[in-house]
């Protein structure tokens, strides 16, 4: 398919800030199995950082046997793994929580899939020589700044536990699209964790500190936590994996259609397991007919791409509705667990149609 928006010189649908940028995948035209890396979202938390010699150093401490630096031409001469998956920020479709959160109101389109390139993490560590007290991984970016809630600077910076840490497709990209991580995507290294949501998945990766406790910096214990209730942090717990999820990319909202024959499809995707069963429905829920799933492989972590032959011969107003429903059994629910900072919203989706 011809991709609608090869002529534009600005790609991205939605901008919910420049400083730093924000930008949304113009995810209802994307009809490739990859996203190209120029409608790939961004999300920052501070300005772009500055990139020096020392940046294309990787530098790994802590509770390993022996500390080391990992120049990034000797990563690149490694033995590599691609990995297809993925990339959704936890709080895509936060706009539609309600009562409303605050944070950047994302619509639908902070979500993407690339295929990264890169050396497992795990030989890495295994060169370094994992501790048996090594408890936690702590990734540190380049990119720094303030923040609202704390005084002074703060690096970027997350952990994995040590299992997740260890997995053979969590790996140190330096290629996304079969081409050198963009600027603006990481480069020149990145984190790269599939099934958990893009938080985890470091970019302009410098530094890695293995630690025998709990990380507790900021963007650890303060952001990306689930607060479910308003006045409180009780019952609070971590973001983490993707939950699964659909959207309807034709027709888009408040679309006027003819009566007849329309072809509906969209794209799902999971954290755990892989996209079983996309279900729709037109009668607000009351009955759901399966729609078809295509892709152009089975990736593990991929989404899929689905449709739906609709055969409407009555006018009137119409709620069209899509779920997903994955291999770990897991099905979006009709209403999405409502949290403080608006993380993971997953929904059944819904389109708003009128028939002529």
């Amino acid at each position: 398919m011809k991709d609608p928006f090869e002529n534009r010189t600005k790609p991205y649908y939605k901008t919910h800030s420049l400083h730093p940028e924000n930008q949304e995948t113009p995810i209802h035209f994307i009809r490739s199995w990859i996203t190209p890396t120029e409608y790939f979202y961004r999300r920052n938390h501070f300005p772009y950082p500055d990139l020096t010699s020392n940046s294309f150093l990787l530098q790994i401490n802590g509770e390993i046997k022996d500390e080391m630096v990992f120049p990034y031409r000797y990563i690149k001469s490694l033995p590599a793994k691609e990995v297809t998956m993925v990339l959704e920020c936890s709080g895509n479709k936060r706009s539609r929580f309600e009562p409303e959160v605050y944070g950047e109101q994302w619509e639908d389109g902070a979500v993407s899939q690339g295929i990264w390139k890169g050396v497992p993490l795990h030989k890495l560590l295994e060169a370094a020589g994992l501790k048996s007290t090594a408890v936690e991984v702590v990734f540190e970016g380049l990119d720094y700044g303030e923040r609202t809630d704390f005084n002074g600077v703060f690096r970027y910076a997350r952990s994995l536990p040590v299992e997740k840490a260890m997995h053979p497709d969590t790996i140190i990209a330096y290629q996304l699209n079969n081409k050198p991580i963009p600027y603006r995507h990481g480069f020149p290294l990145r984190l790269v964790v599939p099934q958990w949501y893009a938080m985890a998945s470091v970019k302009w990766l410098n530094r890695i500190t293995v630690i025998d406790h709990e990380f507790k910096g900021p963007f650890q214990t303060v952001d990306y936590v689930y607060y479910p209730n308003k006045d409180d942090d009780s019952g609070k717990k971590p973001v983490t994996t993707i939950n699964v999820d659909s959207i309807i990319q034709k027709p888009t909202e408040y679309s006027i259609l003819d009566k007849g024959l329309h072809e509906i499809y969209g794209i799902a995707w999971a954290g755990k397991g892989v996209i079983e069963e996309v279900e729709l429905s037109f009668d607000k829920g009351l009955t759901w007919v399966n729609a078809e799933l295509y892709r152009d492989k089975r990736e593990p972590y991929s989404w899929v791409f689905w449709k739906y032959r609709w055969d409407i011969k009555q006018s009137g107003e119409y709620t069209i509705m899509s779920r997903a429903r994955d291999s770990a059994g897991s099905m979006q629910p009709s209403k999405a667990e409502w949290n403080r900072k608006g993380y993971g919203y997953n929904a059944v989706y819904t389109a708003e149609v009128k028939v002529e």
